[in-house]
């Protein structure tokens, strides 16, 4: 007999869109829990085992939502996982300059390898419960917390505005200090 884990993978595994599924438009009924956690620094474990295998953490990662409810679930069209999340499910790794038709935006990438131009619909903030580190807000209420060093890249890349360290991507602008 399979374990949730094992029932989970295959189900997430089963013609799906791995790049963008369609997390909204799946409501099944809580399964339970499952004993998956991810710590402070991203990392993924499983019955306290650390999950060695990137691409189930990707595939894991690509089904994971956030609800209302504040808790953190695996979801497919037919099964739904509570996991639990120590501080943010996803870290951004690196951040970049891409140019397009001469504007410059911020690319972020995750620990899942996956890229997220910072934008109106992906803005930076600053987490307090981190000393004021910057965070981005992704799809389906999750976040990604930067990792030191794309903390120090990011911070490197800032301009100085009127006093205030800033950083733009498009045509808006992040303040990477507090108010």
């Amino acid at each position: 007999m399979k374990t949730p884990l094992e029932v989970l993978e295959t189900e997430a595994k089963s013609g799906r869109n791995y790049e963008s599924p369609p997390l909204q438009l799946w409501h099944p009924l809580l399964n339970g829990d499952i004993a998956i956690r991810i710590d402070p620094r991203g990392d993924w474990y499983h019955d306290g085992s650390k999950i060695e295998r990137q691409s189930l953490v990707n595939l894991f990662a690509s089904i994971l939502r956030r609800e209302e409810d504040d808790e953190y679930y695996l979801v497919t069209p037919s099964e739904k996982w509570r996991i639990e999340v120590e501080l943010h499910p996803l870290l951004i790794i690196d951040f970049d300059i891409q140019r397009v038709d001469h504007v410059q935006y911020l690319k972020a990438t995750l620990n899942t390898g996956k890229e997220v131009i910072v934008s109106e619909e992906f803005p930076l903030f600053l987490d307090s419960a981190v000393g004021d580190v910057a965070a981005i807000e992704l799809s389906h209420g999750l976040t990604a917390l930067c990792s030191r060093s794309a903390w120090y890249r990011l911070v490197g890349m800032a301009s100085t505005v009127n006093g205030i360290e800033v950083i733009a991507s498009g045509v808006y602008s992040f303040r990477l200090e507090v108010e």
